[in-house]
C-alpha cells in the first residue's frame, strides 16, 4: 500500500509549482506524516524539498533537509539550489563545503548561485576550484554557458578568451545552449568579429540565436547587417520583431522602426509591452503625434493601455509630442504607478516648461510611498533651476544628501545647473570640485553658470581646462562661452571660439550659435560687421537673432541697419512686438512722435501685444509677482514709502533717470515717475522690507532689465548695503556696493 502511496504523492509535489506550490507541499508533507511508515523514503522527501524550493520556502526546504536521517547526492543538490535561488550565498556555500560527495550538478547550483546573486567573481572561484578537484568531474554545457555569462557581466575578455577556448576543447563549440551566450558576450564586449565567427559556426540554428546575433549587430550599431539577416530568417518570433524595432530606435532611426511596426501589425505577429515602449519611444523622438495617438488606440483595443511599461510610455511620447495635457490625462488613468511613470511625468512636465506641476508631482509621488531615484531627483532639481527656486532646489540638495543620491552624476550636474542658474556660482563650483567624476553636462553646466552670471575670463578659464582634460564640448558648451566672449566684449576671442566649434570638434552651428556671434559684434558696435554676418550666413537668423541686432542699433542709434534689420523681422514674425517696440524707442529717442504713433498703429491693426514687464520675488515659500504702478498688493503702501525714500536718497547720489526707454510723447517729469514704479522696483522695495539683511534679495524677471533700472539697482545696493541678484530673460545680475556683476557692459 505505501509504494503506490508514495508515487501518488510524489505526483503531486512534481506538479506543484507556482504560487499554489507551497500550500500543495504543505498538504502533501502532512499526509505523508499521517500515511507513511517514518521515516518515509529518502526519494519521496527529495520531491518534497524540491517542491519547497521552487515555492520559495527556503526555511522549510532546511528544516526538512535537517530532519532526514540518511540524505543522498540528491538531496544535497536539492537544497543547494534552493539556497542559490533565495540568495543566500554563505548558507549555500557552507552547504556546499559540508557535502560527502559532489557531481557537476552541485558545481552547477553554486555557480549558477553566485552568478544569479551578482556575484561574478566568486562564479568565477568557483569554477577554477571545480578544475582544481581531481574528482574526474567534467563541466558540462551549463556550466559553460554560466561561465560565459560571468565573464560577460564582468566584461573580461581575456577571461571570456579563456572560457571559449574550454569550450571547444570539451568540444561545446557548435551547440547554441553555449554558443548562444558566447555571442552576446562577444558583442557586449565590442567584439562583434569574434561574435560573428561564433554564430557562423554553431549549427541548429533556432530563432534565438538569430535574435541574439541581431541584439549583438544592433548594440554594435550595425544596422544593415542586423536588418540583413532579420530578412533572410525563415522563422520570425515576436522578439525577432521587436528586437529590431527597438534597435533602429535606439540607432536614431525612427522612422524605420515605425515602418517595421506596421509591417508587424499587418502580418498578425503578437505585439507586447517592449514592442508598444519601443515604438512610443520613436514617436515621441520624431514629434509624431497622430502616429503615436493611432498606437495609443492600438494598445487599448490590445488591452495594454493599463499596462504600466506602456502607460509610462505613453506618458513620455505625449510629453516630446509637446501634448502635456494628454500625457497627464494618462498619468492619472492609470491604475497602478511606479517609479518610472512618475519620472515620465515629472520630466515631461519639465520638458513642457511646466517647472511647479513638475515640483507639486514630486511631492505627490513622496506622499504615494515611492521614494525617487537619482533620475527622478535629477529632474525635480533640474525644474528647480529653470523657476530659478533656490529655497525648494536646496531641500531636494538636502534630500539628496540624506538619501545617499550625491554620487550620482544626474544629481550633482543637476545641483551644479541649479546653483549657477540661480547666481550661487561659488556654491555650484563648490559642488563641481566635490564631485568624484565630471562629464560633459558637469562641465557645460559651470560654463554656463559663469557665462549667465558675466563672468568671462573665469567662462574661458573653465573651457579650457575642459578642453585640456580631455572633455568633448559639445553645442551648449559653446553657447556658454560664446556668450560670456560677447558680454565681455572679446570679438576676436569669440570668433575664434566659433570656427573652432565647427573646424575642431566637428559641431554644426544651429540658430543659438549664430545668434551669440550676432550679439558679439552688436554689443561691441561693430553693426557693420554683424550686418555682413548674417549676409554670409547658410540660413536667415531666427527671431531672436534679428532682434538682438535690432537692439543693438536702439542702444546705437542706428536707424539705418535698425530699419534693415525691422523689416526682415516683421517679415518672419510679423506678430513679434520686440520689433514694434524697439523701432518705437529708436523713433523716440529722436523725436519723432508721428512715427511712434504710427508703428502703434500698426500693432493695434496686426493685434501685436507687447507682453508686460513683470517681476517676481520669493518669500516665505510664497511667490510675489508685481507689474509696473502695481497697487494689488497688500503692502502696497509701505512699498511705495520704501520707494520714495529710495529716490530720495538716490538723488542725493548723484542719480539721473534714464527716460530714453520712455515712449511716450509725455513730459520728463511724467516719465520719471513711470521709470521710478517699473516692476523690478516694487520687487526690491519688497525685498527690502522683509527679507532679513544677512540674506541676498533675489529677483527674477521675464523680460531685460532696463537701463534705467540697472543704473538705479546699481545705487541701491550701495545705499542699503544689501546684495542683490537680479535673473531677467538673458542673463544673471549681482549688485553690490553700486557694482554689477555684468561690469555695465550693455
Amino acid at each position: 500500500m505505501s509504494r503506490p502511496l508514495c508515487n501518488h504523492y510524489a505526483a503531486l509535489l512534481s506538479t506543484a509549482a507556482g504560487r499554489s506550490g507551497a500550500h500543495v507541499a504543505g498538504a502533501v508533507h502532512c499526509l505523508i506524516l499521517r500515511t507513511l511508515p517514518q521515516p518515509p523514503p529518502v526519494h519521496l522527501l527529495n520531491y518534497l524539498l524540491t517542491a519547497y524550493g521552487k515555492a520559495g520556502r527556503h526555511a522549510r526546504a532546511r528544516r526538512l533537509f535537517d530532519s532526514m536521517p540518511h540524505p543522498n547526492l540528491f538531496t544535497y543538490n536539492a537544497l543547494l539550489t534552493t539556497l542559490a535561488h533565495a540568495r543566500l550565498l554563505d548558507d549555500m556555500e557552507a552547504l556546499f563545503e559540508s557535502m560527502p560527495e559532489r557531481d557537476v550538478v552541485s558545481h552547477n547550483a553554486l555557480i549558477a548561485g553566485f552568478y544569479g546573486a551578482g556575484s561574478h567573481a566568486r562564479a568565477a572561484g568557483a569554477y577554477r576550484s571545480l578544475l582544481r578537484e581531481d574528482t574526474g568531474i567534467r563541466p558540462s554545457r551549463i556550466t559553460m554557458s554560466a561561465m560565459v555569462m560571468a565573464a560577460s557581466a564582468l566584461g573580461d575578455r581575456a577571461l571570456g578568451g579563456q572560457f571559449h577556448c574550454q569550450i571547444l576543447r570539451l568540444g561545446f563549440g557548435a551547440y547554441a545552449f553555449v554558443g548562444s551566450p558566447l555571442v552576446d558576450m562577444y558583442a557586449k564586449m565590442g567584439l562583434i568579429g569574434d561574435a560573428k565567427r561564433v554564430f557562423d559556426e554553431l549549427e541548429g540554428k533556432n530563432v534565438v540565436m538569430y535574435n541574439t546575433m541581431i541584439t549583438g549587430l544592433l548594440r554594435c550599431k550595425m544596422v544593415q547587417e542586423a536588418r540583413r539577416l532579420f530578412e533572410v530568417m525563415t522563422d520570425r518570433d515576436s522578439i525577432t520583431w521587436t528586437t529590431l524595432v527597438t534597435g533602429l530606435t535606439q540607432n536614431g532611426l525612427e522612422s524605420e522602426a515605425l515602418e517595421l511596426f506596421r509591417r508587424m501589425s499587418v502580418q498578425g505577429i503578437a505585439i507586447d509591452q517592449y514592442t508598444f515602449g519601443s515604438t512610443l519611444t520613436a514617436c515621441g523622438a520624431l514629434s509624431a503625434l497622430e502616429q503615436g495617438k493611432q498606437i495609443h488606440t492600438y494598445a487599448i483595443r490590445t488591452f495594454y493601455d493599463d499596462n504600466v511599461f506602456v502607460g509610462s510610455a505613453l506618458v513620455d511620447m505625449y510629453s516630446k509630442c509637446r501634448s502635456i495635457r494628454l500625457a497627464e490625462t494618462v498619468f492619472r488613468r492609470m491604475t497602478f504607478r511606479n517609479i518610472i511613470s512618475w519620472t515620465a511625468m515629472i520630466v515631461g512636465y519639465g520638458q513642457n516648461g511646466c517647472s511647479e506641476e513638475a515640483v507639486r508631482a514630486f511631492s505627490e509621488m513622496q506622499r504615494d510611498g515611492i521614494d525617487p531615484d537619482d533620475f527622478t531627483l535629477g529632474s525635480v532639481i533640474s525644474s528647480c533651476a529653470n523657476l530659478a527656486s533656490l529655497e525648494e532646489g536646496a531641500q531636494f540638495h538636502c534630500l539628496a544628501l540624506v538619501s545617499g543620491s550625491m554620487p550620482y552624476i544626474t544629481v550633482s550636474n543637476a545641483l551644479v545647473t541649479l546653483y549657477g542658474k540661480c547666481g550661487s556660482i561659488e556654491d555650484a563650483h563648490r559642488l563641481f570640485d566635490e564631485m568624484l567624476f565630471h562629464d560633459q553636462v558637469s562641465w557645460t553646466a559651470l560654463v554656463s553658470g559663469y557665462a549667465q552670471f558675466g563672468k568671462a575670463k573665469e567662462t574661458i578659464d573653465l573651457f579650457e581646462k575642459m578642453l585640456s582634460k580631455g572633455v568633448k564640448p559639445d553645442g551648449v558648451t559653446f553657447i556658454g562661452v560664446l556668450s560670456a566672449c560677447s558680454r565681455a566684449g572679446f570679438v576676436e576671442k569669440g570668433r575664434s571660439y566659433f570656427y573652432s566649434m565647427q573646424k575642431d570638434h566637428g559641431i554644426v552651428p544651429i540658430d543659438d550659435h549664430y545668434t551669440c556671434m550676432i550679439d558679439l559684434y552688436s554689443r561691441s558696435g561693430r553693426l557693420k560687421e554683424a550686418e555682413e554676418f548674417i549676409k554670409q550666413m547658410p540660413m536667415r537668423p531666427d527671431a531672436i537673432g534679428w532682434g538682438t541686432l535690432l537692439s543693438a542699433c536702439r542702444l546705437r542709434g542706428d536707424m539705418e541697419i535698425g530699419k534693415w534689420v525691422a523689416e526682415n523681422l516683421l517679415e518672419i514674425d510679423p506678430q513679434n512686438p520686440a520689433s514694434y517696440v524697439l523701432l518705437c524707442s529708436m523713433h523716440a529717442a529722436k523725436g519723432q512722435w508721428n512715427e511712434v504713433a504710427q508703428l502703434r498703429r500698426g500693432m493695434r491693426d496686426r493685434q501685436v501685444k507687447k507682453e508686460p514687464g513683470c517681476s517676481w520675488i520669493k518669500y516665505k515659500n510664497k511667490v510675489h509677482i508685481f507689474l509696473a504702478d502695481d497697487q494689488s498688493h497688500p503692502f502696497s503702501k509701505g512699498i511705495y514709502e520704501k520707494l520714495a525714500w529710495l529716490s530720495s536718497k538716490m538723488v542725493e547720489e548723484g542719480y539721473k533717470p534714464d527716460v530714453s526707454s520712455v515712449l511716450h510723447d509725455v513730459a520728463d517729469a511724467d516719465k520719471v515717475h513711470m521709470l521710478s514704479h517699473h516692476s523690478e522696483k516694487l520687487a526690491i522695495a519688497f525685498g527690502l522690507m522683509f527679507v532679513p539683511q544677512e540674506m541676498p534679495i533675489r529677483i527674477v524677471k521675464n523680460l531685460r532689465v532696463c537701463v534705467d533700472c540697472h543704473n538705479a539697482t546699481k545705487l541701491i545696493s550701495k545705499i542699503t548695503g544689501r546684495d542683490i541678484l537680479v535673473r531677467d530673460a538673458v542673463r544673471f545680475h549681482k549688485f553690490s556696493n553700486g557694482l554689477c556683476s555684468c561690469g555695465d557692459f550693455w
